[in-house]
């Protein structure tokens, strides 16, 4: 029995305490399908998500799902520390409670009581061990919980950065593509003079943050759980409205640099494709189409309206398809998965724009100074990108 209590305890300690260094240390995928890390999201995730879904109200939905991101990580702290706590006091238990209890008989019990004040160097003394060996085990445990509680403080700040970067730019995404971003609406507001230049140094931004979105997710993917401010952002549909607005530079519009629009399309499916696998989903292969032909027509019509120079060939459709099978099944996976809807290629509906609002405000002042450059008047203010507030976010 004492021989199994040793074999346990050690287990239990090099269990938790790997685990947390694959999930908190390591700068890489973790692997193995025994994890607690893996187990305890795969245990939790579904039952919680599908109360959620029971609530009727979206805002209270979305909130009770931004509950799980930080609270999965205090619990999953918790089963960490509960795991050494374990592991020490079954290796007390082997070596027969060696301790003076002077409120009961020394047992489990009080190498579970002693187990714990240590590794939370607490250090009440009121049960003293009365062994060598005993003595040094719990200098050790007392080290581990003093080393663990650093780790756990530096974590924080790490995750909660990371976080706070890739929703920065999500709040900035807003202003040039709407909530939610459409491929449709970040070209429309792209379409002014000059606005090439613009457009390729957005993609620039976006390429580097799907490389930091790849890099951060897969190192802590606890964080694909978070969720954005807004019920109509997430990381997942901005990350999918920059696939699908490369994909459609890539197929057919000119006057673009579709050299980038390439680059951020590789980065951005790497990205989807490789965040997918973390959780071993498996692309959709039968989803709703998301671009139908009628659909398709209604986008290039929007553009043209607009401006925006589109190659109009009997392949176009073909090739923007063929782009899309490419990140799509992915994208609808992690989508399903994490209960984070992907944005339409065009704005499904008509909503109060504040950019539209400010741009007849400028339209105003550039009337009332006539001496300004009149062709760059009519090429600028109908479609000046600012900061907008969408009546559907919810401050």
């Amino acid at each position: 029995m004492r021989v199994l209590a040793l074999i346990a305890g050690i287990l239990c300690m090099i269990t938790a305490l790997f685990d947390a260094f694959q999930t908190i240390i390591l700068p890489r995928r973790a692997i193995g399908h025994f994890r607690i890390t893996r187990i305890f999201y795969a245990l939790t995730w579904q039952p919680w998500a599908f109360v959620a879904q029971r609530l009727p109200d979206p805002r209270k939905r979305e909130t009770v799902y931004s509950f799980y991101g930080p609270l999965s990580l205090i619990l999953l702290l918790m089963i960490w520390a509960g795991g050494l706590v374990l592991g020490f006091a079954l290796l007390f238990y082997s070596l027969g409670s060696p301790f003076n209890d002077p409120a009961r008989h020394p047992g489990f019990l009080s190498d579970l009581y002693v187990s714990g004040t240590t590794l939370f160097t607490l250090g009440l003394g009121d049960v003293t061990p009365h062994s060598a060996l005993t003595r040094g085990l719990v200098i050790v445990e007392s080290g581990t919980g003093l080393g663990f509680l650093a780790i756990v403080m530096g974590y924080f700040p790490v995750l909660y950065g990371a976080f706070s970067r890739r929703e920065v730019s999500i709040s900035l995404l807003d202003a040039r593509a709407g909530s939610p971003p459409t491929a449709a609406e970040l070209l429309r507001r792209h379409s002014y003079k000059g606005a090439e230049q613009a457009l390729s140094l957005l993609l620039v931004e976006w390429e580097r943050w799907s490389a930091e979105l790849l890099e951060s997710h897969i190192s802590y993917s606890l964080l694909c759980y978070f969720r954005s401010q807004h019920t109509n952002q997430s990381w997942i549909s901005a990350l999918t409205a920059i696939l699908d607005t490369s994909a459609l530079l890539i197929a057919g519009v000119r006057g673009h640099e579709a050299r980038q629009a390439q680059l951020t399309f590789a980065m951005a499916r790497h990205a989807l494709v490789d965040l997918a696998q973390v959780f071993s989903l498996k692309p959709v292969l039968r989803a709703e189409d998301r671009l139908p032909l009628e659909r398709y027509e209604r986008l290039y019509d929007m553009l043209c309206e607009t401006g925006v120079s589109v190659c109009r060939d009997n392949q176009s459709y073909a090739r923007l398809r063929d782009l899309r099978s490419l990140y799509e099944g992915y994208a609808e996976a992690l989508s399903d998965f994490l209960h984070m809807p992907l944005p339409p290629w065009i704005p499904a509906e008509p909503h109060r724009d504040n950019w539209l609002t400010v741009a007849k405000v400028r339209e105003r002042t550039e009337t009332a100074n006539p001496s300004a450059d009149a062709d760059a008047q009519a090429s600028e203010i109908p479609h000046a990108i600012v900061t907008q507030i969408d009546h559907h976010h919810d401050f």
